[in-house]
């Protein structure tokens, strides 16, 4: 996997990347889907692709001859004529692959089943408990995912046989967490986690690839893969607070995948007590005010640490996305955005950075999971994928 000091490239597209090598056949062939993808219904030339791609037109002709084959690109018509005969134009088949996006948080789970094009076509919540332990959420989450796969029309329960066109699990939870293992860390308030093999739990029930990431990781790819901003912050205010960061179009995880540990910044030393053990953490103090009503006090909190990452980053934008957020987005954007534009104006040269809603809503963090498992098949990210019986970098 390319990884250059922690990060991991998520957004902005590769094309122009392409090399006529046996061995990068994947990376081509990523290239040429990535294409198909964003042509939509409307579809793309032989001719355009291989201009585009920066490959040889015998190349993309043998490329585009293996997905047709494979089902995952067909004829979309014919373009225009300029003088010779129209070229025939081929576009994405959505339908022909699927992946399953689940949100793991504390008290619920939200599950979605997403086309090629990151289009859900099915969703699900159902309530979960972190305090039941590893094994109890995986058994729920584990149910969720063969019925989504049942949808499909495979054999979605019995033996946990994969469904047809299901290409894997993308799985979201709070941090920390080691995203290259897929191994998690002490999740805030549930010390029995600490060490639980997730990826392996649920690749070995599954049969299926899987890929584990913290939750505002996921929800900032999906973000990042929308083209929001070169270099932004999605701040996540739910049953706990984190942060997701893309920095110069990657998603950043830092050297150790640690990034983004957010809600744990200590900005008053004499504070609460919080569940890792410091005192002050801003999560603490933010739940501490959501849960005697004083939800101003928690966005002047939320605008305090969000100025932190403005000062220190140089980011572009602030996002603000999970539950506490959207019951109320109007008093969060209003409180964070007061902060934040009174720090951008101390020291930011008095430039602007906006603070507004993350698109996606509720299901925003799912709808990225499901994205960990996409965005390697266009080429727009690299992430470590356990299949039953092996690994491989997509």
């Amino acid at each position: 996997m390319n990884r250059t000091n922690g990060r991991v490239a998520a957004a902005g597209s590769r094309v122009g990347g392409g090399a006529n090598l046996l061995a990068l056949r994947g990376h081509n062939a990523a290239l040429v889907l990535d294409l198909l993808r964003t042509a939509g219904e409307a579809g793309i030339s032989r001719l355009e692709l291989a201009e585009r791609t920066g490959l040889t037109p015998q190349a993309v002709s043998k490329i585009t001859a293996r997905l047709r084959t494979e089902g995952l690109a067909a004829e979309a018509g014919r373009g225009a004529s300029t003088g010779g005969k129209p070229r025939t134009l081929l576009r994405l088949v959505p339908e022909a692959g699927h992946a399953v996006g689940l949100h793991l948080d504390r008290d619920e789970l939200t599950a979605v089943l997403a086309d090629l094009t990151g289009r859900v076509v099915v969703e699900r919540r159902t309530a979960l408990d972190f305090g039941a332990g590893a094994e109890a959420v995986v058994d729920v989450a584990v149910g969720v995912v063969r019925e989504l796969g049942d949808s499909l029309g495979g054999d979605g329960g019995g033996d946990g046989a994969a469904a047809p066109g299901l290409l894997g699990v993308g799985v979201a939870l709070p941090g920390p967490l080691d995203h290259a293992a897929g191994v998690l860390h002490r999740v805030t308030g549930y010390p029995a986690w600490d060490g639980f093999p997730l990826r392996d739990a649920f690749a070995g029930r599954l049969g299926l690839p899987v890929v584990v990431d913290k939750d505002t990781n996921a929800a900032a790819l999906g973000l990042a893969l929308g083209g929001v901003a070169d270099s932004f912050a999605y701040l996540h205010l739910g049953t706990g607070l984190g942060a997701g960061l893309v920095l110069g179009g990657g998603l950043y995880r830092g050297a150790r995948t640690g990034a983004g540990e957010f809600g744990h910044q200590v900005i008053r030393l004499d504070g609460p007590v919080c569940g890792c053990g410091d005192r002050g953490c801003i999560e603490a103090l933010c739940l501490a005010a959501v849960a005697r009503g004083d939800l101003d006090e928690a966005a002047r909190v939320l605008g305090a640490g969000a100025g932190n990452l403005v000062s220190l980053l140089d980011i572009d934008l602030v996002l603000l996305g999970g539950r506490v957020v959207l019951a109320d987005q109007e008093r969060f954007v209003r409180g964070v955005g007061t902060v934040v534009a009174e720090r951008a104006r101390r020291g930011g040269g008095g430039r602007e950075v906006p603070v507004t809603i993350a698109s996606g809503g509720e299901r925003g963090v799912a709808e990225g999971a499901a994205q960990l498992v996409l965005a390697p098949l266009f080429g727009r990210a690299d992430v470590d994928v356990a299949f039953p019986g092996g690994w491989v970098s997509g």
